[in-house]
């Protein structure tokens, strides 16, 4: 069964697109191209088991298995050697994307406390958007008992719009609660 989500873009946002945007042909309409969830963990060098926790994090939010991320430089002043794992990612693409887009948009970002919608800002002027969480227990996926520390986490969600104006309207269109 596919997406939801999927599901809604193909019946709802193309058509709205394409008259919004004047778009002569279907492949014209921008789409999501795939989603980044990224945790960075300074936090690792000292303690190798927030590394293992935030992996097991990542595995429940995003239902994939996460890379660890390894730092690329050297760098003294933070005592981080090349090599060393700072970090831990996952790239989602298809039905995963569009399961995890919609679990966001409807379930996560609306239990954030005092939450009026993300903003329009956050555009990196090709039409791709980041938004960053402060905790990853907004997701219904992870146990709040078994929790050993609050980590945040980012999302970047790559399209294949030309601009921002045509990216802020294929998420709006998908449900993005953007503030006003």
């Amino acid at each position: 069964m596919p997406a939801r989500l999927r599901e809604k873009y193909q019946r709802d946002v193309i058509p709205a697109l394409t008259r919004e945007f004047g778009y002569k042909n279907p492949m014209q309409v921008p789409k999501v191209e795939k989603v980044v969830i990224n945790i960075g963990l300074g936090e690792a060098l000292q303690n190798p088991k927030a590394l293992d926790a935030a992996v097991e994090d990542l595995t429940a939010i995003t239902g994939q298995k996460p890379v660890v991320t390894r730092a690329r430089k050297s760098i003294a002043n933070f005592k981080l050697r090349e090599g060393q794992a700072i970090g831990a990612m996952v790239t989602l693409r298809g039905d995963r994307m569009y399961e995890f887009l919609d679990r966001l948009m409807n379930l996560a970002l609306p239990r954030i406390r005092d939450f009026r919608g993300v903003s329009r800002r956050a555009f990196d002027g090709r039409g791709n958007y980041s938004i960053g969480l402060r905790e990853q227990i907004v997701f219904p996926e992870i146990d709040y008992d078994k929790v050993d520390k609050l980590r945040g986490l980012e999302v970047a969600i790559v399209t294949t719009a030309r601009n921002d104006t045509e990216g802020y309207a294929l998420l709006k269109h998908l449900g993005m609660p953007f503030r006003d």
